[in-house]
């Protein structure tokens, strides 16, 4: 059983709201992008500043808020790379990013509030209750507009998804001896006890978070590599495929 505690629904409707705020700044940022820009390469190893990954995605984190209200859901994510050849506009791109996260924030405000806190299963096989899928979104969201080497930094993110980010992921490195004794995010004033033994780091959330999601050098010397980033949540609901 998970320990993770159920969302109220006025906490639901906080996070659409900021899952929507999200969203406008980074269609904002693509539209920005000339056609040269969106072929660069971003700061994600062998991916471009394209977006279309994050389209996808955002269709992704629709299927299982439809699935909460009895809709079937795909087996398999559609393609996110186009043929060899293809030659996409920043503008289609945009548009297509754009368009992809209205459609989720239209099936997130409709959701009746008793489906939030039904069981969805994840593409990848492991089931949460439909309200984590805008925390999901929110973490795809964020951290892609920062892969995007367009201006956004850690220091942008919002404080209450690097905290949310951070509960999380260090959860997760908790239960797995991740060799760290404490980290701290003295900017929020909070501080997570680890392993005993290993080193204690502190320093602000987002740069913490940074570290932590492989996008940014570690807030010291000698501190262990973490894991790929993210990973499904600790204890968490289980998966499908599994009793």
């Amino acid at each position: 059983m998970t320990t993770i505690p159920p969302l109220t629904e006025e906490a639901i409707g906080d996070l659409v709201e900021e899952v929507t705020r999200s969203s406008a700044r980074l269609v904002g940022a693509a539209a920005g992008l000339s056609d040269d820009q969106v072929r660069a390469p971003s700061a994600l190893p062998a991916w471009t500043r394209g977006l279309r990954h994050v389209a996808r995605s955002a269709d992704a984190y629709t299927w299982p808020l439809r699935s909460a209200r009895g809709c079937p859901q795909p087996g398999s994510r559609p393609n996110t790379v186009p043929p060899p050849g293809t030659a996409e506009g920043a503008a289609e791109l945009a548009a297509d990013v754009r368009l992809s996260l209205e459609r989720l924030a239209e099936e997130a405000r409709a959701l009746p509030a008793d489906a939030w806190d039904r069981l969805v299963t994840a593409l990848a096989g492991w089931r949460h209750p439909a309200w984590f899928t805008l925390w999901r979104c929110l973490r795809e969201l964020e951290t892609h507009h920062l892969d995007l080497r367009h201006g956004y930094r850690t220091a942008d993110w919002p404080a209450s998804y690097v905290m949310w980010a951070l509960d999380g992921t260090l959860a997760t490195l908790k239960a797995q001896q991740f060799p760290i004794g404490s980290a701290e995010a003295v900017d929020l004033g909070h501080r997570w006890e680890l392993t005993p033994g290993g080193p204690s780091v502190a320093a602000d959330g987002h740069v913490l978070l940074g570290w932590l999601a492989g996008r940014t050098a570690g807030p010291g010397e000698n501190l262990p590599i973490p894991p790929a980033w993210p990973q499904p949540p600790t204890p968490g609901w289980g998966r499908a495929d599994q009793p």
